[in-house]
This record gives structure tokens, sequence and C-alpha cells, in this order.
């Protein structure tokens, strides 16, 4: 078993690498990865930072661990405060933060050969 302390690594990546990248962003996998179904990512972002649009690999969700995001799909957007979790929706989406923020994006991506 392992134990991560979101709390440390949180301001590990908003002090430390995001604020210090010209991107405004850092991201940081705390579990899972290519050879998993379940992946679990660390992003943190300055305010005014994002990221821009995209799609999604698999189902996923965004919870807010510290800050306030917004999540955008289409015309449709939905925000987000520490402690929320939104679904991300299965269409092209947005991640940008309206403060400095810090969310877990968890994704389950279908292996190869299964349905």
């Amino acid at each position: 078993m392992e134990k991560i302390s979101m709390t440390a690594l949180v301001r590990e990546q908003l002090e430390s690498a995001a604020r210090t990248a010209s991107s405004g962003r850092s991201a940081r996998t705390v579990y899972g990865g290519h050879e998993h179904v379940l992946r679990q990512t660390l992003i943190a972002l300055t305010a005014g930072h994002g990221l821009d649009e995209h799609d999604s690999p698999g189902e996923a969700t965004v919870h807010v661990l510290h800050g306030r995001v917004r999540l955008v799909a289409g015309d449709v957007e939905w925000e987000g405060s520490a402690g929320d979790l939104l679904v991300v929706p299965c269409q092209r989406h947005a991640l940008n933060a309206i403060e400095d923020s810090a969310v877990l994006l968890t994704v389950g991506a279908h292996r190869p050969g299964t349905a």
C-alpha cells in the first residue's frame, strides 16, 4: 500500500512548479499510467492559465483540490471550487484556472483489446 499527501503535493506543484513555469501549469502522475486502466494526475494551474481544448481518452473526472476552475465544453461551462467533483463530458473540452488551482484528474481508459 502507498500513501500520498495530496496537501503536500498540491503545495509543491503550485509553489515550485506551476508558478515558475512559463505555461503557468505543472502535472504529476499520482497513480497509474499507460499500463493501467486508471490514471490519476495532479494538475496545478496558476490563475489565468489552463489546458486548451482537447479530447478525453476515456471517462474522466476532475476533483478540485484547491482554488477555482472552469470546465468548458462547447457552449456549456461548469465552475468548480475546492471539494467539487466535475464529470468531464465526452466531447472536446478545456479547463481554465480562475485563481491558482490544483485538480486531480482521474481517467479510466480502455485497455487495447477490451470493450
